[in-house]
């Protein structure tokens, strides 16, 4: 079972909470989040509740601001706990249109820039196959992420993503 602290000042300090579970709702058990601390498993940690709005990505470790997690301020009001993946393989298909149409490139590792590799800014459509992965904004890992666990996801909204661009991805491992 995953564990995450949440911490509502920098650096540990002030009231907490600890939570061992997914929950739709944290507002009752924090008002802000400044810092947290993994202790076990990958947590989504979400800006609003009901697991929307920005998505932040946290292997085992400590994040004494909310800078170090890439966060955008200090709202976090629900959570999301993923086993680590256990498998050999990661294995995701990106595709030019939704739907899965145009053109297509499938992957098994990392890549810092979507342009360079697939020669588009915009994945409108994807199947992951096998890991877990992490889509970001823009290139070399920034700006907004998106989880993706195995499934398929025909259109960028499936994934909570608030446009089709996407400037890189990586396999969700312990970084």
């Amino acid at each position: 079972m995953g564990k995450i602290i949440f911490y509502e000042d920098r650096n540990f300090q002030g009231r907490h909470y600890e939570c061992s579970s997914d929950c739709a709702d944290l507002s009752p058990y924090f008002s802000r989040c400044n810092s947290i601390r993994v202790e076990s498993d990958w947590w989504v940690v979400y800006e609003k509740p009901n697991y929307t709005g920005y998505q932040y990505v946290l292997t085992r470790g400590e994040y004494p601001d909310y800078q170090r997690w890439m966060g955008f301020n200090d709202c976090v009001r629900s959570c999301r706990s993923y086993p680590q993946y256990r498998g050999g393989t990661y294995r995701i298909k990106i595709y030019e249109r939704p739907d899965f149409g145009g053109q297509m490139m499938e992957f098994m590792d990392d890549c810092p820039s979507v342009y360079d590799r697939f020669r588009y800014r915009d994945i409108h459509s994807c199947q992951v196959m096998d890991g877990y992965w992490i889509f970001y904004e823009h290139p070399n890992y920034r700006g907004r992420q998106y989880f993706m666990r195995p499934g398929e996801y025909r259109r960028y909204s499936d994934w909570g993503g608030y446009s089709s661009t996407v400037g890189s991805f990586r396999r969700m491992r312990d970084f």
